[in-house]
């Protein structure tokens, strides 16, 4: 596939801060934004609404095609399933571990990844996932992989999620992010990887800004030239 605009994939674990710095430089640098993970979400609450298996490859590929799905790239974030706003919904605990079940499906990624192509247009696109920059956009000339670490990562989705006022706790929230992470990396279709070429960054002591500002100097110095 040839580029002919630019595109920044961030990829990387659940937690490690990649939409809130998504769509931060994309709102900087006029771009579009792809939040991939919600396309997968947003799945997974269709499919458990509707009582489907997490394992129908058949029905949950039906359904990835069939899905009428718009989301922004504001603060906070809105996400529109068949012209409802499932933001608040898809957000749960309950459905991100879904999410990470049904991306592990070939036929699951095969159905949605030319729903996340299509996010390419004009002036550029930053694309925010698990294998924006290993799979679906291979050949971007930017990429970054965000990590931090699994207690990190757990104390901020304890305050997101107390903030939605649900009752968590920080332990289960460790193991749960400690489990999807090893899902996510020995999954057969598009394991989470750091793309050849991606600029890794680890925020577990750095702020959103600073991030913003590091994943930033990895555009616009070629931008700029």
């Amino acid at each position: 596939m040839t580029m002919t605009l630019p595109v920044l994939t961030i990829d990387g674990p659940s937690g490690s801060g990649k939409g809130t710095v998504s769509r931060a430089v994309a709102k900087a640098l006029g771009w579009h934004f792809l939040d991939s993970g919600a396309i997968y979400r947003s799945l997974a609450f269709a499919a458990l609404q509707s009582g489907m298996h997490l394992d129908d490859e058949a029905s949950l590929a039906e359904l990835a095609v069939s899905m009428d799905l718009v989301f922004s790239a504001d603060d906070p974030p809105q996400v529109w399933l068949d012209g409802i706003d499932i933001a608040l919904q898809i957000g749960t605990e309950t459905v991100g571990n879904a999410a990470s079940c049904v991306a592990q499906i070939k036929g699951v990624r095969e159905a949605l990844l030319q729903k996340q192509l299509s996010f390419k247009k004009p002036p550029g696109l930053v694309a925010d996932g698990r294998d924006m920059g290993s799979v679906v956009f291979k050949e971007a000339p930017f990429k970054v992989f965000l990590t931090a670490s699994a207690e990190v990562r757990a104390k901020r989705r304890l305050m997101q999620l107390k903030d939605k006022g649900h009752d968590v706790n920080l332990n289960g929230l460790i193991s749960e992010i400690e489990q999807r992470d090893r899902r996510d990396l020995v999954r057969t279709e598009a394991p989470l990887v750091r793309a050849e070429g991606a600029v890794l960054i680890d925020s577990s002591d750095l702020s959103i800004d600073e991030v913003i500002r590091q994943v930033m100097k990895v555009v616009q110095s070629d931008l700029d030239e």
